[in-house]
């Protein structure tokens, strides 16, 4: 291996801090999902209306929902939290009128994959389409589940992503 003239074989500055960011950032979006994992699984234990798999599925999602917005910046987070929610109300809004009309139905559940993503291609957010799964069991408390999951993981995503280390310009 050679050398370049002035360089050693010690990490540069740059490169130390790089490093120093990079995990700065994972420890703290790993405390906020920890964090928006317990809370929501404790809320959900405490109201005791879903069984266990349904408290662990909620964690499942609320830790998407904090990686989804957790990113380097405030504005970034803000921008991700807002394009999250939004979705989110719009999957809430069709689950709840399909599921007040018709029973659970996978054919159902794929027409409004369907729509949503109709929806969302028409209003130019065609990078926030996403699936809205309905389970089967306790299907009319599904989307107010994931509503709830996303809302806790953008409140923990957010907030997490402004206190995290901040990548410096170079």
């Amino acid at each position: 291996m050679t050398t370049i003239p002035g360089q050693n074989s010690r990490a540069t500055a740059p490169e130390t801090s790089r490093v120093g960011q990079a995990v700065g950032h994972g420890v703290a979006l790993a405390i906020c999902c920890l964090l928006s994992c317990w809370i929501i699984t404790n809320i959900l234990a405490a109201v005791r209306l879903m069984p266990r798999d349904d408290e662990v599925l909620g964690g499942m999602w609320v830790v998407i929902a904090t990686i989804f917005v957790f990113r380097f910046s405030y504005e970034e987070s803000a921008r991700a939290a807002l394009s999250r929610i939004s979705v989110t109300l719009l999957s809430f809004v069709l689950c709840l009128l399909y599921l007040l009309i018709f029973p659970f139905r996978p054919l159902g559940m794929a027409v409004l994959i369907g729509i949503g993503s109709v929806v969302l291609s028409l209003m130019g957010r065609s990078e926030d389409i996403i699936t809205a799964g309905i389970s089967p069991q306790h299907a009319w408390k599904q989307p107010i589940l994931r509503l709830l999951d996303t809302i806790v993981g953008v409140g923990g995503g957010v907030p997490g992503a402004s206190t995290s280390w901040q990548p410096t310009s170079s």
